[in-house]
Order: structure tokens, then sequence, then C-alpha cells
């Protein structure tokens, strides 16, 4: 499960990860659809329980609440992905003028409120429900994109090593970072 911060890189690194261990990639973005709201949640679960079933997957995306007692609990690794806000907004901003792009313009201010507040409202949030639901699953967090490709290249068909980075926290929401370049 790849986590962080919209514009951190989630669905990048999820899709170069899927290639590399040949499992599909769920991105929980394309599954919750434009137009949906609370009342939408129990579709989403169901679509998300159903995307999860394989025996093993990539999934892309934070929505805690909604998806984690779903997704947690048959993750391998956590990855979050914890980069800098200002690399975050340029991602952002980049991605919704490009041509093509889902994203639209007009909820460019809603998403730049949200990367702004990240850190200090929904990281504790997401946090929290990991902890409380996967507190085993090992996490690795990587600030850079040195980090990121090394953990890449390490990726081969048989799964991530997970030895091969220390230090992966197991239990503390207080981790300390692996990989950082």
């Amino acid at each position: 499960m790849i986590l962080g911060c919209a514009g951190a890189g989630k669905t990048t690194l999820a899709r170069r990860l899927a290639e590399r261990l040949a499992a599909p990639m769920i991105c929980l973005d394309a599954i919750w659809r434009r137009g949906w709201g609370p009342a939408d949640v129990p579709a989403f679960r169901a679509l998300v329980e159903a995307a999860h079933q394989g025996e093993a997957w990539v999934s892309d995306g934070n929505f805690a609440q909604a998806s984690f007692d779903l997704r947690l609990p048959r993750a391998d690794l956590i990855v979050w992905l914890e980069r800098p806000r200002p690399l975050c907004v340029w991602r952002v901003t980049r991605r919704v003028l490009r041509r093509g792009e889902a994203h639209r313009p007009a909820d460019l201010w809603k998403v730049l409120r949200f990367i702004w507040g990240f850190n200090r409202i929904n990281r504790p949030r997401i946090e929290a429900l990991r902890l409380d639901i996967a507190r085993t699953v090992p996490v690795v967090r990587f600030k850079s994109d040195a980090a990121v490709e090394r953990f890449l290249a390490e990726a081969g068909r048989e799964g991530v090593n997970l030895d091969a980075w220390p230090p992966i926290v197991r239990h503390s929401p207080g981790s300390q970072t692996a990989g950082d370049a």
C-alpha cells in the first residue's frame, strides 16, 4: 500500500512497482467517482474490497476511513511518501494543467488546501487508523526520489526484500525514514 499527500508520487510509484512485481495496480482515485459523496461510501467500499481480493496487488491512495479496514489486514508493506509540501504543490499544479488530465483546474484550490493541511490534519488521522487496524504491517518511509529509485531497483518479481530496507518500522508511528538520500 502506498500512502502520502496529494502530489507525493503515489500513483507513479504504484504503477512502476506493480510493473516490477507483475501485480495489478489499484488506484483508489480511479475507483472513487467524480460527484460521489458520503452516501456513496458503501459502493466505494464494495469496489475496493473486490479490487483487493487477489493474492498480490499494489494499492495507491489514502481513503483511510473508507478503506483501511479492507486493505491493511491484507497488506505486506506500507510505503509512506513523505515529500516536501512545495514539491507536492508543484506536482499537483503541473498535473492539473496537463492536457488530457482527469484532474480539473477548478479543483486546484481544494487540492492545494488539502496539501497545506495534510501533515496537520490528515496524516495524524491516517497514522491513528493504521495503528488501530494493522500495527504490525511493516512501514517504510521515503523522503526523496533517490530513495524511491533505490527501492524500485530492489523490487523484483519475487517481491520486495524487506531486509534490504532497515530501518523498517513495525510498531511505531514516529518511525525513522528508510533509504533517505
